[in-house]
């Protein structure tokens, strides 16, 4: 990996605390499910990731973003752990291998950390791993609670979002439910095609047609009515230059 690339990728000029570099990362590449709905491939290979987000400047969702940060961590002298997590519907957690998230300790001995850039909506910088009160992020505010089995629960909100299962796991672990996430028809990364990273303080998306804004509790929403205001949208907001509209 060619860590001075990667770290230009996300806007920074040389190395960085773990927070400067889980930030900078959800601001810089964006979460987007778009190969989905272009009919790409999804591959989990190193080679793949690094020609993905870093030189082709695309971004990716957890098994992706979360799985090439990494091994950008582990080159900067970082400890990381990969876990798989099951991701709460409203309803009940999902299957095991649902997320990935990455269980992080720094060079100096800091942490651990749970470091997540590849949920979507989620907190801006890492969050305490040990740490079993509230945790307040421009995100909003993040509680880590223990589960039956020595499990995880994090909420946002006072909502669960996932369930981190702490066996250490490899990314090709993975591939099996990756696969499954780009072909079941009920998945929701097939609903529609769906972009977005940190702006400022807030976030921007582009959800199918729909380029929505979000900061506190501020929404705006504009709907892009032709194929070339949408393409427009993708280059301005999130640097990705497409040839064709992603389908829904």
């Amino acid at each position: 990996m060619n860590v001075d690339a990667y770290l230009r990728r996300i806007g920074l000029a040389g190395p960085a605390l773990l927070r400067e570099l889980h930030r900078a990362h959800q601001a810089a590449v964006p979460f987007e499910n778009l190969s989905i709905h272009l009919g790409e491939p999804i591959s989990l290979a190193t080679d793949d990731l690094v020609d993905k987000v870093v030189r082709r400047r695309r971004g990716g969702f957890c098994y992706e973003l979360n799985g090439l940060f990494a091994l950008l961590l582990e080159e900067l002298g970082h400890t990381v752990t990969r876990v798989g997590a099951r991701v709460h519907d409203g309803a009940r957690f999902g299957p095991p291998f649902d997320h990935l998230a990455l269980l992080v300790s720094e060079p100096d001995g800091g942490g651990p950390w749970l470091a997540d850039v590849g949920f979507g909506r989620h907190s801006s910088y890492p969050l305490r791993l040990d740490e079993r009160g509230e945790q307040v992020d421009p995100g909003g505010t993040f509680r880590l609670a223990d589960a039956d089995g020595g499990d995880v629960d994090v909420l946002l909100d006072g909502t669960p979002q996932y369930r981190i299962e702490r066996k250490p796991r490899a990314l090709a672990d993975f591939a099996p439910t990756c696969w499954w996430q780009q072909t079941w028809p009920e998945s929701h990364f097939r609903k529609g095609p769906v972009c977005a990273r940190l702006d400022g303080e807030g976030r921007i998306t582009l959800s199918g047609r729909k380029l929505i804004r979000t900061s506190g509790t501020e929404r705006t929403e504009v709907v892009l009515d032709s194929d070339e205001e949408v393409l427009a949208a993708y280059e301005e907001h999130f640097g990705i230059v497409l040839a064709t509209v992603p389908k829904s």
